[in-house]
Formats: structure tokens, sequence, C-alpha cells
């Protein structure tokens, strides 16, 4: 998993709960990098699960509802850094049918090793999205807080319903209907 991801969840640990927390989970886990990242390191998924962990255990927050907060603070990085990126659609739908087959691929030009979920598009209407998502990291959440901030950033609304195909959440159905 990619330094940046490591990096920013511990900012937003920090802006929201303190750097006291930051220390607090850091020592609870057993991490090999000792809590030490690098925007541009890679480190272990492993890592990344006890960290969050750890946060829930200290802030009785599921890892879900954490994942969509997190999620959230990651998209004005993005918004932040890329704002090229962004600029390149003018629709939610658009840019999150759009995933697969554009961003990602400009993900893995800045970032070559990094290991992102599979999206697969289901069916598309000028208001209307059904994607797959598949990923062994199950971060599920994560994907729908971007959603979420994704029409926010377009002056949007959307109900986005998320329905595991399977139980362990490696495998989610994402319906997305644009309001």
């Amino acid at each position: 998993m990619k330094g940046i991801v490591f990096t920013e969840f511990l900012d937003l640990v920090e802006n929201k709960f303190g750097l006291e927390m930051v220390d607090t989970i850091i020592s609870q886990s057993e991490l090999e990098s000792e809590g030490i990242y690098t925007a541009i390191g890679t480190y272990s998924f492993s890592e990344m699960l006890q960290l969050l962990q750890n946060l829930s255990n200290n802030t009785n927050i599921s890892i879900d509802n954490l994942l969509l907060v997190y999620a959230e603070h990651f998209f004005s990085v993005i918004e932040n850094s890329y704002p090229g990126l962004l600029a390149t659609y003018k629709d939610p739908i658009e840019m999150l049918s759009s995933i697969e087959n554009h961003i990602h691929v400009e993900v893995r030009k800045i970032y070559p090793e990094a290991e992102l979920p599979t999206f697969i598009i289901e069916s598309k209407t000028e208001k209307s999205l059904v994607m797959i998502y598949k990923s062994s990291r199950a971060m599920h959440h994560f994907g729908l807080g971007l959603m979420n901030k994704t029409f926010e950033h377009f002056n949007s609304t959307a109900d986005i319903v998320l329905e595991k195909i399977k139980e362990d959440g490696t495998e989610v159905k994402f319906i997305i209907n644009k309001n």
C-alpha cells in the first residue's frame, strides 16, 4: 500500500483526535515500519488494518465509518494535488465510470506499484451507474466516501446503495442514482 495513504491517514487522526492518539495507535500496533512512513514508500496493508482497528478500539467508531471520514479527507488531497485530473470531468457519473480506464491509469503513472481495486461498470445512464468493486482489501467504505465527495465536488447529490456480493466485502455492488 502506498505511503501517501498512511501519511494522510495519520494526518487525519492527528487533526481529528490529536497527536497523542497517533502515538497511541502506533504503539498499540506491531508495525514493521515502526509507524514511520513516507508518501512515496510502500508498506504492508496489514499495518493499515492494525492502525484502523486500534483507532476504532480507542474511539468506539466503526472501521467502516472511519474509512468514510478518511475518504472525505483523502478526496481533498486529490483536489489539491491533482486538480487537472478532476477538471477533466464535467459530471460525477462520468468521472466515477472512468475510474478503471482513466483515473487508475493516471494513478499507476505516479505510483506504478500501487495495488488498486477493480471497478467493473455493469450499467450506466446519464443519471445512474451500477459498478462492481473488487479488492482483497475490502475497503469499500473508503470508495463510498470518495464517491460521496465526488458528487459534492460537482455540486450534486446521489443515493448510493452498497450491496455486498461477498460477505467479507471483497466484492461489492454500488448502485448510484443521481438526484
